[in-house]
């Protein structure tokens, strides 16, 4: 598997590199300083995993990045590998449309098993943290998007379908078409269910 690396720090980059120049079947093929410049290496090489920094100084950040490197045809996979722990970059990495979620304090046995997932498309996140809410599916269900945080906001507050829709100003069917996608990440079938896990995990306002 070809990797592609991406981080503002040249001794975080040479450590990685030399990390995963010791790992089989993986092979580093390119690196990259800045948000930019990634997006043009990944466009160059098409690399099949991207290890991404989120926070990149100058220029775009690695959310950005990410969604420029994944908009492009036959893009291989992004894997964030970030200190920052928290649902809200989480969720903007996952709507970016990275693949994966990883902290650098995981160890390097998890590094190599998420860049082999990433490579198969398989989603990866790190256990939570301190910074994200506790329980969570580490597996398969990937974040809510901001639409999604939105309706399950209304659904807390006892709303309907057509009341949801109109304050959202969407069509009832949109609301019915995110409402199967938040059962789906939450792991319910009805609106309490929703409802009971969004205040377990934390994603209410």
């Amino acid at each position: 598997m070809r990797v592609l690396v991406c981080d503002d720090h040249a001794v975080v980059r040479a450590g990685l590199i030399a990390l995963l120049g010791s790992a089989p079947g993986l092979e580093v093929v390119g690196e990259a300083a800045g948000g930019e410049e990634a997006v043009a290496v990944a466009v160059r090489l098409r690399p099949d995993v991207v290890l991404m920094d989120l926070q990149l100084g100058g220029g775009i950040d690695g959310t950005e990045a990410t969604r420029r490197i994944t908009a492009v045809p036959g893009h291989g996979r992004v894997l964030v590998l970030t200190t920052y722990d928290t649902d809200a970059d989480l969720a903007r990495a996952i709507e970016a449309g990275a693949t994966g979620y990883l902290l650098k304090a995981e160890r390097p046995e998890e590094l190599f098993a998420a860049i082999h997932a990433a490579a198969t498309g398989r989603t990866f996140l790190s256990r939570p943290g301190p910074g994200r809410a506790a329980g969570r599916d580490r597996a398969a269900r990937p974040p809510l998007t901001a639409r999604e945080r939105d309706i399950l906001a209304q659904l807390s507050q006892g709303l309907g379908n057509r009341d949801i829709a109109r304050a959202l100003f969407i069509s009832e069917s949109t609301v019915k078409t995110h409402l199967g996608r938040i059962y789906d990440k939450l792991g319910v079938d009805t609106r309490a269910g929703a409802v009971a896990v969004a205040k377990e995990q934390r994603l209410l306002p």
